[in-house]
């Protein structure tokens, strides 16, 4: 194999040059994560006391259902108005450009796996600097509201559910659909509207989902998550959530400590993007193929 590295040795030497600390920059990047790990518990900590700020969390949470929690406390926490990112090169790819002098917004991505002091497998993450449309060169226009066929949308919701649905006349307290976690069905009043059918269903089967991971399950005990995930499932798809009250939260979580509001989050999150999984490969299914005029 040729070697090319006499072509830098022909470069004119500067006294400001200097080598390469590799300790400095490992000591800058672990400055880097633990300044956004901390400004992740920060936001956390305030989602947690406040029900509004919980709301928007699960706002943004909805638009990037594919982010993980953390990476969602951090675009709330610097820019909650945020729709599409990527990196320079991301933008780039895309044929646009970031403007002059933009503030960046810090995000964890995934980097090298790395073995504990207890022998177990754990991954690195590296801090990441993303940009939003909105700072970028391309004109942004606003998206047309996207009307989804009613009967599609709740094909979808209902798609290879994760225990049985059956129909029945009546339902305790006029709930429209309940999770049997004994029976492992889930019931469902006949004679809803689309609303209420994706609203109650949506609910009940975020029941199941988080059953399906936790061997302590209890209905009670899943409440408050099966409600957000059923709040950022109607939010993903345009459906009335303004009955949603998130104003008095749950004081297991409002107390509960910033790493521990981040793994409910998370909780919360992977219940949503199961259902939204499956939701999608039902949309995709059927989507009807471009005409050649379209194409064009």
């Amino acid at each position: 194999m040729s070697n090319f590295d006499d072509i830098f040795d022909a470069q004119p030497a500067r006294k400001t040059d200097q080598p390469f600390d590799k300790e400095a920059w490992a000591e800058k990047k672990q400055a880097e994560r633990k300044a956004v790990y901390d400004l992740a518990d920060t936001t956390a900590e305030a989602v947690s006391a406040d029900g509004g700020r919980y709301r928007d969390y699960l706002d943004v949470q909805a638009r990037f259902d594919r982010y993980s929690a953390t990476n969602a406390l951090l675009i709330l926490a610097q820019m909650p108005q945020a729709t599409q990112l990527k990196d320079f090169d991301g933008w780039k790819a895309a044929g646009v450009y970031v403007k002059k002098n933009p503030q960046s917004i810090s995000i964890l991505e995934p980097g090298d796996e790395y073995e504990r002091e207890d022998g177990t497998r754990a991954t690195s993450y590296n801090v990441k600097r993303v940009f939003d449309v909105s700072q970028t060169t391309t004109r942004t226009k606003a998206q047309p509201s996207v009307s989804m066929d009613d009967r599609l949308l709740l094909r979808g919701l209902i798609s290879n559910p994760p225990v049985p649905m059956q129909t029945v006349n009546e339902l305790p307290n006029h709930m429209g659909a309940l999770y049997d976690h004994d029976q492992q069905v889930i019931f469902v009043r006949r004679g809803m509207t689309a609303d209420d059918i994706f609203r109650s269903v949506s609910k009940e089967l975020a029941h199941a989902e988080l059953a399906a991971v936790n061997e302590n399950y209890t209905r009670e005990g899943a409440a408050f998550a099966a409600y957000s995930v059923s709040y950022m499932l109607c939010r993903k798809n345009g459906i009335d959530c303004s009955g949603y009250d998130f104003s008095r939260l749950p004081d297991d979580f409002r107390e509960a400590d910033a790493q521990s509001v981040r793994a409910t989050l998370t909780e919360i999150r992977d219940a949503a993007s199961e259902i939204s999984a499956r939701m999608a490969r039902v949309f995709e299914q059927n989507r009807a193929p471009k005409s050649k005029e379209q194409e064009r």
